[in-house]
């Protein structure tokens, strides 16, 4: 069984990835991150507070010594929530929508991961306080494939990410896009997960082919909706990077190229390419 998220759910939020996270949660799709505007978590679900519970999270200097466990009971389903300081108890009920809290930079997170809500579904009876184990997560929503030759200009940045001006979104604010999968087919589906620098990724919507590609170089291997990636190094402008954070965006898009100390800034044109191991090669 899986639950599918709606499509006015999604809309709440400039961004979703289900597969971009290092988290055991994550694996197969089985959990969704959400990442609204602002500094404030507006409830993807609706139903009674169940539980909320602060954890010790992983120390970073750039992150937050706790983190928090919200469980909502959504009559199907137990809803997990993450990343949020909650402003809500057990015994409330919200609604969709709803401000649950606010939103907290965890040390689960990598340096270059944005705010984000992470939700996760469990059957009623399974254990909802595990990280694992969760229902399998669909969005109610098409995403448009962008295709992608590895080019383009420095837009935004930090210390640890930059985002380009290409592939850019065809109609920002109205759709979802992602960068698609390289393959030559009609139905090629979009990509999503942290290239390679995540243990896999994943093959939202289209054809779920054998292969996945990004610029013209083969990437890694569908089961299904689930990527294994190969053993690739990422790179910009010839140097090596930690790799391309894949998602699915609303409102603006952009290649975001994520690592410690990306020497790149506003305005520098970039050329993105990918070298699978010899090993690889090898094999295929």
């Amino acid at each position: 069984m899986a639950v599918t998220i709606p499509r006015d759910v999604l809309f709440q939020y400039y961004r979703f990835s289900l597969y971009n996270s290092p988290f055991d949660a994550h694996d197969e799709g089985c959990a969704i991150d959400l990442y609204p505007d602002g500094e404030r978590a507006p409830s993807p679900v609706a139903g009674e507070v169940l539980d909320t519970k602060t954890v010790q999270a992983p120390p970073k200097a750039y992150a937050a010594e706790h983190d928090h466990l919200i469980l909502i009971d959504t009559g199907d389903t137990v809803a997990r929530l993450l990343h949020v300081d909650p402003a809500v108890e057990a015994g409330e009920t919200v609604a969709v929508g709803d401000d649950l809290g606010a939103l907290v930079r965890a040390g689960f997170f990598a340096p270059w991961v944005p705010n984000h809500i992470h939700l996760g579904f469990r059957d009623p009876d399974a254990n909802p306080y595990r990280a694992s184990g969760s229902l399998p997560v669909d969005v109610a929503v098409d995403v448009t494939p962008l295709p992608w030759d590895g080019t383009g200009t420095v837009v935004a940045g930090g210390e640890t990410w930059v985002r380009l001006d290409e592939p850019a979104h065809p109609a920002p604010g109205e759709s979802f896009v992602g960068i698609a999968n390289a393959v030559d087919s009609d139905d090629s589906g979009v990509l999503d997960g942290g290239l390679p620098h995540y243990s896999g990724g994943g093959l939202l919507s289209g054809d779920r082919t054998a292969a996945a590609a990004i610029t013209g170089t083969r990437v890694g291997t569908a089961d299904g909706r689930t990527v294994a990636w190969d053993d690739l190094t990422v790179l910009v402008n010839g140097e090596p990077i930690t790799g391309i954070a894949l998602f699915c965006g609303r409102e603006r898009f952009g290649a975001k190229l994520v690592g410690e100390g990306i020497d790149l800034a506003v305005g520098d044109e970039v050329q993105v390419t990918i070298e699978r191991a010899a090993a690889v090669d090898d094999a295929t």
